[in-house]
């Protein structure tokens, strides 16, 4: 995965309580590597955002189910302004890319967000740009399985132009403990409608503010 980002770019690892030795590997092979003693997907991913620098940021899964080289392009769109938020949508390539249970999940979820927010996504992927002081400035709180979800809504909620784009999906290196499961994926609808159940945040800062 580390050989695939992007020459220049700045990879940054978040361990929050890994066991098997992956942070060590990851800093020898040049990452940053940041650690969170939260446990939680979004507690992991909010770290990483509170580490970078970078004007852009990026979110890409590390278990090679997504090329990270596929994010130079999704950054440029981002640049040249088609979008504020862009999202990678998954596609499916092979046989348990995508188990059915974590698929039917992720159905249901993008039609509760449109309810919310009138957002016409297909899925709420991990694989997304944005600028790093936007983000910043949208006061994410969910720590859990919640967090990519609180960012689609708070966002549009700002009134960000958020955007899709195919992206091959593999299947995944080890398996999940969100959507290798059942009960791992109920929880993770759990926190997301608790996000869709809260009222609009009020934004201090909107995506005009930013200064590039």
């Amino acid at each position: 995965m580390l050989a695939r980002v992007p020459a220049g770019w700045r990879a940054i690892v978040v361990d929050n309580g890994s066991t098997d030795g992956s942070a060590e590997i990851a800093r020898a092979l040049g990452a940053t590597v940041v650690h969170e003693s939260r446990r939680g997907f979004g507690a992991a991913c909010h770290a990483g955002l509170l580490a970078a620098r970078a004007d852009l940021v990026c979110f890409c899964d590390c278990d090679a189910s997504m090329d990270p080289g596929l994010l130079a392009p999704m950054a440029a769109r981002v640049e040249a302004g088609e979008a504020d938020l862009l999202l990678g949508r998954r596609r499916p390539q092979g046989r348990g890319a995508w188990p059915a249970h974590a698929r039917a999940g992720n159905i249901a979820l993008a039609h509760l967000l449109r309810r919310r927010t009138g957002l016409r996504l297909h899925d709420l992927g991990p694989m997304r740009v944005a600028r790093r002081e936007a983000l910043l400035g949208l006061g994410l709180t969910d720590r859990r399985s919640g967090y990519p979800l609180q960012m689609v809504v708070r966002a549009s909620d700002a009134g960000w132009r958020v955007a899709e784009t195919d992206v091959p999906y593999l299947p995944r290196t080890g398996k999940s403990k969100v959507t290798g499961t059942w009960r791992g994926t109920w929880h993770a609808v759990r926190d997301m409608r608790r996000v869709l159940a809260e009222p609009p945040a009020a934004q201090s800062l909107t995506v005009g503010e930013v200064s590039v």
